[in-house]
């Protein structure tokens, strides 16, 4: 695990200063502390931070090729980099090393960006062609691996794994994307096709791009992957139990494959369990896992982690952290560059931090959710498209539509009085509707916080139309499937891949991702929905497929996650920082929201009036990140 940064001049062939390229690598340290290298000349400069996990001693980078034309810079792991190199070998290509950034290279050399399909693995890569005056640039299925780009007036492109090393670069212009404030009070974080910055993107998962030295405009990514999420595999369900365990047993072990030790996080929960039941059934020696608990009882799983860890006499680690773990606002903000406001990061980061303490690797029980339908919002959604099939669309919009005009907001009711949100739901189309369900600040709320001014700049743009389009072209057979679909999409790489890898590579951490194992989830998405989601039960033949290895207190215990109390927060601790933001702080400073509306917010939440917890954390982690542009 690595971070890269490069500057690609599409117009001349101007040299980077060497300070300003090690600027760049240098703002990555953390992703890469154990060495850097640097490669540049005239039109082309490239730096690296090194994670050494494979061919410890060798392997550095930016890598050449053994005839100098190519150069190499590569964050991440090539998990069946052995098998390719075997088949290259057999075609007649030399390796110097034992390094799946050299099978990059020669894979490249022999297919091009065909290579793309082959790899099985987290990535971001560039790869610069002195030959024919090209860098191509490749990002890995799912969106694991993060690529920020920027394209600049003058004619170079400035790329990196992290925006930090590309607002090293002088004068990048920092004017804020109007629609990434719009995007993230909606979702909570900016989507993978924009940046908080106007002047630099993302590149989008399982995309690649090839830039070329002839002075046009920067051409657009390639899409080189999907999925779909249509029935094919059928058969007795006994059959497709073994086949799902062997393709589980597959997809960790080959992400224990370092020459370091490998551990795994786990929480209690079934995909963390899975995790570490699997490795345990593999590796040769006693498993290290990982747990973080909270110093109150509703929010801590540390004793369903211990149960597990017990089963398969793990080495358990575990620490216990206060659950008012605020304090990490302003290193969070630091580690993501953007605003970010999912603050299941806080605990993320921490347990992360112990890892570090005893591994540089670590498995994550991440992609399970969106891949077999874990979250409940999946069964609240399907709940409400029954109703969807039986009521004709403008019978719905007449009757529901009315009802949630009518039926008054109660935020501190119990959940089976909270029905204006479902009302709405209905009288929507199913692609809106999934996205009212993701949606953290409404659209309502919305349009009362956001100025005229803000309003005016957005000029009818709508975060809603990215999960409902999406929604709506998803090669899927069923609603179900759509809505996986977009959030593999959206949610996946946007916030939980997003949280993940900037927690883990601040404290130096490389956290892999077994069960986003792409031929897994194909094979996942291959399966009829009742084996996704089957009598209000998600990961339902995930489930069964683990009760050899799990006992049923996990497995059908209800999913927690990580929990952090942030609405009691803004009644105490953190209620004098966000009424400090109405008058005096970046956000007030900006233009885009009516201060007025968002300090009667604070209020009504402050004294239990309403419950507005996210929406607050979303202003608090925006203005972190403006006070770092």
């Amino acid at each position: 695990m690595c971070g890269f940064a490069g500057v690609f001049d599409r117009r001349d062939r101007r040299t980077v200063p060497e300070p300003i390229i090690d600027a760049m690598t240098d703002a990555l340290v953390h992703r890469g502390p154990d060495g850097r290298g640097t490669h540049i000349e005239a039109g082309i400069a490239l730096g690296h931070r090194r994670l050494s996990i494979i061919d410890l001693s060798r392997g550095h980078q930016p890598m050449p090729s053994d005839d100098g034309r190519f150069q190499i810079v590569f964050n991440g792991e090539i998990y069946n980099f052995r098998e390719l190199k075997a088949e290259l070998q057999a075609a007649g290509h030399e390796f110097r090393y034992d390094s799946d950034t050299e099978v990059l290279i020669e894979g490249y050399r022999a297919w091009g960006a065909e290579m793309l399909p082959r790899l099985v693995g987290m990535f971001t890569f560039a790869i610069w062609d002195a030959r024919e005056r090209t860098l191509f640039l490749a990002r890995d299925r799912f969106g694991v691996k993060p690529l920020y780009i920027a394209h600049l007036p003058d004619g170079r492109t400035l790329f990196g794994s992290e925006m930090k090393a590309l607002m090293a670069w002088p004068n990048l212009p920092r004017d804020v994307d109007p629609r990434a404030i719009e995007d993230y009070f909606a979702y909570g974080y900016v989507p993978e096709d924009k940046s908080f910055l106007r002047a630099v993107s993302k590149l989008p998962p399982a995309h690649h791009l090839t830039l070329r030295q002839d002075g046009g405009a920067a051409p657009t990514p390639v899409r080189y992957w999907d999925i779909e999420f249509r029935a094919k595999h059928r058969g007795p369900v006994e059959k497709l139990e073994a086949e799902l365990i062997e393709r589980l047993e597959a997809a960790v072990g080959s992400r224990m494959v370092a020459d370091v030790e490998v551990a795994a996080f786990l929480s209690g929960g079934v995909d963390s369990s899975a995790v570490v039941a699997l490795m345990a059934g593999i590796s040769e020696r006693q498993v290290k896992s990982l747990s973080i608990g909270f110093d109150e009882g509703g929010f801590d799983e540390t004793p369903h982690a211990e149960e597990v860890a017990r089963r398969y006499a793990t080495e358990h680690h575990s620490r216990t952290v206060t659950a008012d773990d605020y304090g990490l606002i302003e290193t969070l903000a630091t580690a993501f560059d953007e605003p970010f406001a999912d603050a299941s990061a806080v605990p993320t980061y921490r347990v992360c931090e112990l890892a570090r303490e005893h591994v540089k690797v670590s498995l994550s029980g991440d992609g399970a959710d969106e891949a077999m339908a874990g979250y409940r919002r999946y069964r609240l959604f399907m709940n409400e498209q029954r109703v969807r099939g039986i009521l004709p669309a403008g019978m719905r919009r007449g009757i529901f539509g009315a009802l949630g005009r009518a039926y008054p907001k109660l935020d501190g009711a119990p959940r089976f009085l909270r029905a204006k949100t479902t009302f709405e739901a209905l009288a929507m189309s199913p692609g809106e509707a999934y996205y009212h369900a993701v949606s953290v600040t409404s659209d309502r709320m919305r349009g009362e916080l956001f100025s005229s001014g803000l309003k005016d700049a957005l000029g009818g743009y709508e975060a809603k139309r990215l999960y409902a389009d999406t929604f709506a072209g998803a090669p899927a057979d069923s609603t179900l499937g759509a809505a996986q679909y977009t959030d593999i999409q959206h949610y996946l790489p946007g916030d939980i891949l997003t949280k993940v890898d900037r927690t883990s590579m601040a404290v130096s951490l490389e956290a892999r991702e077994p069960l986003l194992d792409h031929r897994l989830v194909e094979w996942i998405a291959a399966l009829p929905d009742r084996h996704r989601l089957r009598g209000g039960e998600g990961k339902w033949l995930m489930k069964r497929a683990l009760k050899p290895y799990l006992p049923n207190d996990i497995l059908y215990r209800k999913k927690m996650g990580f929990v952090v109390p942030i609405e009691r927060w803004f009644r105490g601790a953190l209620a004098d920082r966000v009424a400090g933001l109405v008058s005096d702080s970046k956000v007030a400073g900006s233009g885009w929201f009516d201060m007025d509306r968002f300090g009667r917010l604070a209020d009504d939440h402050r004294t239990g009036r309403g419950e507005h917890s996210r929406t607050l954390w979303q202003m608090v982690m925006l203005e972190e990140a403006l006070a770092r542009l």
